[in-house]
């Protein structure tokens, strides 16, 4: 799977998560509970894997991931307390990752998110609240160009607010 060929025409790259994390996620996730698949009832959960929704019937697990520290492990940052763990979806086995789009993943017009600013370091710099707009892609591509205007945003976390879940990864370009 590649996590660097989800995006075509929107300015950032939205960010599965990687492989490596799946692996160890479908053994154990970072609660250290062990992955277990269920049928997808009505579908629409959004899948982390390869960023899309799941289709009725489709297996999948919900499980603990922390993206925060997955981040931190791969570049020596120390994020403390604000290594936080949340609920995802995935497939419980090897799904390719996703397929090109020319569109960010789990928009929708009205949906509300919150954009979390981290910096090198794993802490917290900022936060934006955005309702998407009729053209959600536009609205995040300025929420995350403003993002990175400060140089010290390292990366940021798309999330749910409804639910606080991570939807994906942004780091700088």
């Amino acid at each position: 799977m590649s996590t660097e060929a989800t995006h075509l025409t929107t300015a950032y790259l939205a960010r599965p998560i990687a492989p490596s994390a799946l692996a160890e996620l479908r053994a154990s996730d970072d609660a250290g509970r062990p992955c277990v698949p269920r049928r997808a009832t009505d579908g629409g959960d959004p899948l982390r894997c390869c960023l899309r929704p799941s289709a009725p019937g489709e297996r999948i697990a919900l499980v603990s991931y922390a993206p925060l520290r997955r981040w931190a492990a791969g570049t020596g940052a120390e994020p403390g307390a604000y290594d936080e763990q949340g609920p995802v979806f995935i497939h419980p086995e090897d799904c390719g990752g996703p397929a090109p789009s020319e569109a960010y993943p789990f928009t929708r017009p009205g949906a509300l998110r919150t954009l979390r600013r981290y910096d090198a370091a794993g802490r917290i710099v900022g936060g934006r609240l955005l309702e998407l707009p009729e053209a959600p892609d536009e609205g995040l591509d300025a929420a995350l160009t403003e993002a990175f205007t400060d140089p010290v945003v390292a990366l940021v976390h798309v999330r749910a607010v409804e639910y606080g879940c991570f939807h994906f990864e942004v780091r700088r370009p």
